[in-house]
């Protein structure tokens, strides 16, 4: 099993900036692809992006890329989503995922998910 705990989020103006950090604990996360979803009130959990388990190669959803960066320390077992830019849009409870089968971008396709946090950026 996989413990995932997402931490990080809050309130912020438009423009500004928050980092989400993922820790995990239960086992080493150092060979999973890690992915962050977002889900806003009434709407489908939607795919931020995902990092491979080196940490050289990502990739994002059109709607953040250039303004989302995602990181990960696996001596920490910690994955990293740096938001700059924000927007209202961006307002979302944000998710981790980790364990992925299949298509990435699919939020079906992961098995371990921590509990969110919530992102709030005001206009």
């Amino acid at each position: 099993q996989v413990q995932l705990v997402e931490s990080g989020g809050g309130l912020v103006q438009a423009g500004g900036s928050l980092r989400l950090s993922c820790a995990a604990s239960g086992r080493t996360l150092s060979r999973d692809p890690m992915g962050w979803f977002r889900q806003a009130p009434g709407k489908e959990r939607e795919f931020v992006g995902v990092i491979s388990w080196t940490g050289d190669s990502t990739y994002y959803a059109d709607s953040v890329k250039g303004r989302f960066t995602i990181s990960r320390d696996n001596a920490k077992n910690t994955v990293y989503l740096q938001m700059n830019g924000l927007k209202p849009e961006d307002t979302a409870v944000y998710y981790c995922a980790a364990d992925p089968d299949g298509d990435y971008t699919n939020y079906r396709d992961f098995a371990f998910w921590g509990q969110g946090t919530q992102v709030t950026v005001s206009s």
